[in-house]
C-alpha cells in the first residue's frame, strides 16, 4: 500500500540520516586529533515500484566511506622523531603489546603520522603503543636486500641510549704545502713533519707521523723530497716515499712523481693515494693527482700543512636520532659521527580508501586494497618522510558544522512524515464512523 511505503520511507530517511549524524559526530570530535581521516556520508535511493497503477516508496540508503587518501597540512613540532608524510605512503607501524611480548609482531599497520619517542627499551614509541617498523642496517650503514611485499623483512626500530660507537679510520687526506726554497742546494736540509690522529678498530687515538726531508744536495733546487711515515701504535715507519714536484710555468708546485721506498704500497697515478698498514690495517692516504693542485704541493717558502682531513671518530655516546626523508634512521654521537641504523620504508597499496580502519588512526590492507608494496621514501609513486612534523585532522569544523544543520533539518523532515501518515491513518480509520 502507498501510504504504507510512505511510512518506510519515513524510517529510512530517520536511519540514514542518524547516520550522517554520527559520522558528523565523530568528524568534529577527532578535529584536534593528528593524521585522522574524516568519514564522508552518501546516500542513494532505493526504487521498489514505478507504474500507472500506483507509485511504491523505496526510500533511502547511506553509505559511509573514510577519506584515508586524504592529506592535510603538515605542522612543525619540537620532536625530532615527530614524523609526518608529505604526499602518498604510510608508515608501517606494530602494536607495542605484540613487541613487549615477543620481541616481534605478527600484524603490520599503517599510518600516515605519528609521534615516535623511544621507551624504556629503546623502541620508538607513540603514546598510543605504536612502534615504528623498518629494516634494520648493516654495521656499515647499508642496507642489506629484503622482500618488498612482505613485512617479514621489517624489525621494531629500537635505540639503545648508552651505546657507545666508534668507527677506525679508513682514509686519510693530505692537504699540505711544502717550502720550495728548503730544496736549494744552501737550504739548511732540516725536516719537517706533522702528527695525524687516526682511530683504530676499538675507536683508541693513535697517530701517524710524517716526516718530510728535503733533498739539499743541488747544484741549485731539487724539488724533491722523501717522505716517512711512522705509526705509533707499531712503533716502526710504515710508509716511505720519494716526491718529486714540478716547477715549469704551468704546472709549478704541483706533484711530478712518486717513487715507493722501503715501506708502503705504490702510489696509484689513477687515484693520487697510496696505502700504509698500521696496527689496526690499512689507511689510504691521498697526495693527490700528478700535475694537479690539491693535495701535496710545493710553492713559496712556507710549511702549511691546513689541508689535512680524515675519517673515524673515538667512542662516543649517542646524542640524538633523527629520520630524514629517506627515511633512514641516524644516530649522532658526541664525537660528530652519524650512524644509519635503520631504514623506514613507506608502504603503498592501489586502493588505498579500501584498507580497514583500525584505533589510534591506523590502516590494515584487505583484499579491497590490494597488497602493499615496501617503498623506499620518496621512489617510486610516494611522497617522503618530514620530521619534526605531525599532520593534521582531515575535519573540517565550518563544514561539518553546516553538514549537522542539513542534517537535522532532514531529519526533522522524514520526522514529520510520521505525523503526516498517522494523521492520514486516523482519516480513514474515521470513514468508518
Amino acid at each position: 500500500m502507498t501510504i504504507s511505503s510512505s511510512l518506510n520511507a519515513g524510517v529510512a530517511g530517520l536511519q540514514t540520516n542518524a547516520t550522517r549524524l554520527a559520522a558528523i559526530a565523530d568528524n568534529i570530535a577527532n578535529s584536534s586529533t593528528f593524521g585522522y581521516k574524516k568519514v564522508s556520508t552518501d546516500f542513494s535511493s532505493l526504487v521498489l515500484s514505478e507504474s500507472g497503477a500506483g507509485y511504491t516508496a523505496g526510500g533511502v540508503r547511506a553509505t559511509t566511506m573514510r577519506q584515508i587518501d586524504q592529506r592535510r597540512s603538515i605542522v612543525p613540532t619540537d620532536n625530532p622523531t615527530d614524523l609526518a608524510v608529505r604526499e602518498r605512503g604510510m608508515l608501517p607501524v606494530a602494536y607495542g603489546a605484540e613487541v613487549a611480548a615477543t620481541g616481534t609482531f605478527e600484524q603490520m599497520l599503517l599510518t600516515s603520522t605519528g609521534s615516535f619517542r623511544t621507551d624504556e627499551d629503546g623502541y620508538l614509541r607513540t603514546d598510543t603503543g605504536l612502534i615504528l617498523l623498518g629494516w634494520e642496517a648493516n654495521s656499515d650503514g647499508s642496507i642489506p636486500a629484503v622482500a618488498r611485499e612482505t613485512s617479514t623483512g621489517l624489525v621494531p626500530v629500537q635505540i639503545d641510549p648508552s651505546a657507545y660507537a666508534g668507527n677506525p679510520t679508513t682514509e686519510v687526506s693530505m692537504g699540505v704545502n711544502l717550502p720550495a726554497t728548503e730544496t736549494e742546494d744552501t737550504a739548511s736540509g732540516d725536516p719537517l713533519s706533522v702528527t695525524i690522529e687516526y682511530y683504530d678498530n676499538l675507536g683508541k687515538p693513535e697517530t701517524l707521523t710524517v716526516t718530510f726531508t728535503p733533498d739539499v744536495a743541488g747544484p741549485g733546487a731539487s724539488n724533491s723530497w722523501q717522505m716517512v711515515i711512522d705509526d705509533s701504535a707499531l712503533g716502526t715507519t710504515v710508509g716511505d716515499y720519494t716526491l718529486d714536484f714540478n716547477d715549469t710555468r704551468t704546472e709549478g708546485g704541483t706533484l711530478d712523481a712518486v717513487t715507493l721506498g722501503a715501506a708502503g704500497t705504490a702510489y696509484d697515478a689513477v687515484t693520487g693515494k697510496v696505502t700504509v698498514t698500521v696496527a689496526s690495517g690499512p689507511i689510504e692516504i691521498d697526495l693527490g693527482l700528478l700535475d694537479e693542485s690539491g693535495g701535496l704541493s710545493q710553492l713559496g717558502d712556507k710549511f702549511a700543512p691546513t689541508g689535512i682531513t680524515k675519517d673515524g671518530s673515538a667512542v662516543s655516546n649517542i646524542t640524538g636520532v633523527e629520520v630524514d626523508g629517506n627515511g633512514y634512521v641516524r644516530a649522532f654521537f658526541e664525537s660528530g659521527a652519524a650512524q644509519v641504523l635503520y631504514q623506514v620504508p613507506l608502504a603503498d597499496v592501489v586502493n588505498v580508501n579500501g584498507m580497514k580502519s583500525m584505533d589510534y588512526q591506523t590502516y590494515m590492507p584487505t583484499p579491497e586494497s590490494g597488497g602493499f608494496y615496501l617503498w623506499n621514501a620518496g621512489d617510486g609513486p610516494t611522497g617522503d618522510i618530514v620530521s619534526y612534523a605531525r599532520e593534521e585532522s582531515g575535519t573540517d569544523v565550518a563544514g561539518e558544522l553546516t553538514d549537522m544543520i542539513r542534517t537535522q533539518r532532514a531529519y526533522s523532515s522524514n520526522a514529520k512524515v510520521f505525523q503526516t501518515v498517522d494523521e492520514m491513518l486516523q482519516e480513514t480509520t474515521n470513514i468508518k464512523r
